[in-house]
């Protein structure tokens, strides 16, 4: 197969405008994951088809919803359980303007993303090595995809958030049972229904913040 053409189509069928340069290094980290991704265990799809549209065209589908949430201002980004990287590699490559901190509490993973980070000279990319409960700093942006319930989600980084940040959790079909049990001081303020090229199944993103205070 043409990746090269293949990732172009998918970018196109969403939406989004990429040069050459940023599509380039969406192929370069395609092909980090594939020359590291047994060594380090990094993710079980090896194959060049499904790494493109599970992890690749899966992680660009949520870059212009970012873009219009941000309303491409510079913001902060904490990409949690982020494993190999995804999608936060794939937005550092796609948005500039977004510093995107990779946290995953497996080390080897978070080196991963380091090593990405140098070898695509994305100077808005970190991977971290840590537990999101003990993380701090006010981000403006918390993401997450497929890591965890969304009550835990929040739970687990509510102190990473700052004052007006915002959620971003990335999930299959829409989770109306997680949806319910989520506490009143969690707003959820839209549920995005997304369409990933060539991936047959649903995807969404849910995105909450905390509720004004009454």
């Amino acid at each position: 197969m043409n990746l090269d053409r293949e990732l172009r189509a998918g970018v196109a069928a969403l939406g989004l405008t990429l040069d050459d340069g940023q599509v380039g290094r969406l192929l370069q980290y395609l092909a980090l994951l594939q020359k590291w991704g047994r060594v380090y265990n990094l993710t079980a799809l090896l194959g060049e088809q499904e790494m493109l549209t599970h992890h690749l065209l899966d992680s660009l589908a949520v870059v212009e919803p970012l873009r219009r949430q941000t309303a491409g201002a510079p913001v902060r980004l904490l990409d949690v359980g982020s494993g190999a990287g995804l999608p936060g590699v794939v937005i550092a490559i796609c948005c500039p303007h977004v510093r995107v901190d990779c946290l995953d509490a497996v080390a080897k993973k978070a080196a991963f993303v380091q090593q990405a980070a140098a070898t695509l000279a994305l100077p808005n990319l970190r991977g971290v090595h840590g537990r999101v409960e003990r993380v701090e700093d006010g981000y403006d942006v918390v993401s997450s995809r497929a890591f965890a319930s969304l009550a835990d989600f929040v739970a687990g980084s509510r102190q990473a958030l700052a004052p007006a940040g915002v959620w971003l959790a990335m999930k299959g079909k829409r989770p109306d049972a997680e949806l319910a049990a989520l506490p009143p001081a969690i707003e959820v303020f839209h549920v995005e229904q997304l369409a990933v090229p060539g991936l047959d199944a649903e995807r969404c993103i849910v995105w909450m913040r905390p509720a004004a205070k009454r």
